[in-house]
């Protein structure tokens, strides 16, 4: 029987254990997804916002992969790093080991003031509000929500959603699974303005039009577009091909024809009947052309972001134009990208943020080193969406199994958490997760919710420790 670590619970991993049921001979493959977390699914569960309830029901079917009979969840189980177990070690308990560990480090602005108190990367604000157990109740929210005003730097799918919930009221959060001092906190919050600024004109964003129009379709929320922005960008006019067919990709021409109405005015909200039903009017401003050069500092804090003005150069890049402009702001979020981070004992290529490999089979030195597999971000770079994991773990997989022979014929323990555990780890495996599930279930209920998530690392392993209540 071949025995397969795949290493990282989220999409990218669970894809690979399914690619691997479907794609091997069935009886004959033993499939572990080990995690960091006693929580499976990744980014889905901490990652996808509250309120895209459609996504986060992607869990269902990760939920389907993970309960095969041929698949063991095995949470808590961290790879790498002091406290985990090094590549080496985990070797020596299967066949193959997949990694799927994804991209989870920001890439930073790189301006002065970037570490002030109130500037933050999104994805911190994102785990936050979804209840990543190592961010948990992190105090900072009690004072960047103090702020009237919001930078969002990015144009990309997680700058419009970090800008989503500043902005969306807490009552329509309270039926998601958002945890109880992060609704708090957003029903306390002062926010009433978020700027979401990129350098580049509209037409190189990188946002969906579906998440676009969600900033429309928000009650209470206005939204300003700046016309002048918009006609600075060549794509703007609709320029076609000499053929006369389109030029510009089907996504980009809705985002353009979207943010036209509302540079039209088409986003605004009537504020007094709003007001009068006890809500609080929102602004949401688009900016474009701006690039980040510094983020000013009053009283010890973030006060501002500085911006270089942009402008097309002809050659489908920007240029500064030498003017600047100042938005106030005492809450500034980044999200800008994410990158690969070295796990120990694997090689990393820094530059590209990435494992070495072909076709999924890791490189040491230039050469596939048997036994050894990457999938997903860490793979390929944080590059597509969901979906893109499914073709990216049918290639590692298909490499896997054309060395399956040979590796068959390596040692691989009978029962490798039981190791686990010898070696002082404490493994939470798929009973331990329904505990936890209850528990959530539990917590709403006295809540007056649904299910809501626990926060925190104690929280968390206590729920999966009463597995058989």
């Amino acid at each position: 029987m071949l025995s397969v670590a795949v290493v990282g619970s989220g999409p990218s991993g669970v894809y690979t254990a399914q690619a691997l049921l479907r794609q091997s001979s069935a009886p004959d493959v033993r499939v572990h997804v080990l995690d960091r977390l006693p929580a499976p699914y990744g980014l889905v569960r901490y990652g996808v916002a509250p309120d895209h309830e459609k996504i986060k029901s992607l869990q269902n079917s990760l939920r389907a992969v993970l309960e095969d009979d041929r698949v063991t969840f095995v949470g808590n189980v961290g790879v790498g790093g002091p406290d985990g177990v090094s590549p080496a070690r985990l070797a020596e308990l299967y066949h193959a080991v997949v990694y799927c560990v994804g991209a989870s480090a920001d890439r930073a602005l790189e301006v002065p003031g970037e570490e002030l108190p109130g500037s933050y990367s999104a994805t911190r604000f994102v785990s936050w509000y979804s209840a990543h157990p190592d961010v948990g109740a992190d105090p900072f929210a009690r004072d960047a929500l103090e702020a009237r005003s919001a930078v969002v730097i990015g144009v990309g799918n997680v700058a419009v959603d970090v800008a989503r919930i500043l902005a969306r009221g807490a009552d329509e959060l309270r039926r998601t699974d958002v945890p109880r001092a992060a609704l708090g906190a957003l029903e306390r919050s002062r926010v009433r303005e978020v700027h979401v600024v990129g350098r580049r004109g509209p037409s190189g964003a990188r946002f969906t039009t579906k998440e676009l129009r969600e900033l429309g379709a928000l009650p209470g929320a206005r939204i300003s577009v700046d016309p002048a922005e918009l006609a600075l960008d060549p794509a703007y006019s609709g320029v076609v091909d000499p053929a006369g067919a389109p030029a510009l990709p089907a996504v980009v021409r809705r985002n353009l024809e979207v943010l036209r109405g509302w540079s039209a005015g088409g986003g605004a909200v009537d504020d007094a009947s709003h007001r009068a039903s006890g809500g609080a009017v929102r602004c949401l401003r688009l900016r474009f052309f701006l690039r980040p050069v510094e983020l000013l500092e009053r009283d010890g804090r973030v006060a501002g972001v500085r911006f270089a003005r942009t402008a097309p150069d002809g050659a489908g890049g920007i240029r500064d134009t030498g003017a600047y402009e100042d938005i106030p702001a005492g809450l500034v979020l980044r999200a800008v990208g994410y990158r690969g981070v070295e796990l120990p004992g694997l090689p990393f290529d820094p530059v590209r943020g990435t494992v070495p490999h072909t076709a999924g089979r890791v490189l040491r030195n230039g050469v596939p080193s048997p036994g050894e597999y990457v999938a997903g971000w860490i793979k390929r770079g944080p590059t597509g969406v969901i979906g893109s994991n499914l073709s990216c773990a049918k290639e590692t997989v298909a490499s896997l199994l054309a060395d399956a022979p040979a590796l068959v014929l390596r040692p691989a323990a009978d029962d490798p958490p039981a190791v686990l555990r010898s070696w002082g780890l404490r493994p939470v495996e798929w009973g331990g997760w329904l505990a936890i599930e209850r528990a959530e279930a539990e917590l709403g209920r006295s809540l007056g919710r649904g299910p809501v998530k626990i926060p925190d690392w104690p929280g968390l392993l206590a729920a999966a420790r009463d597995e058989n209540r």
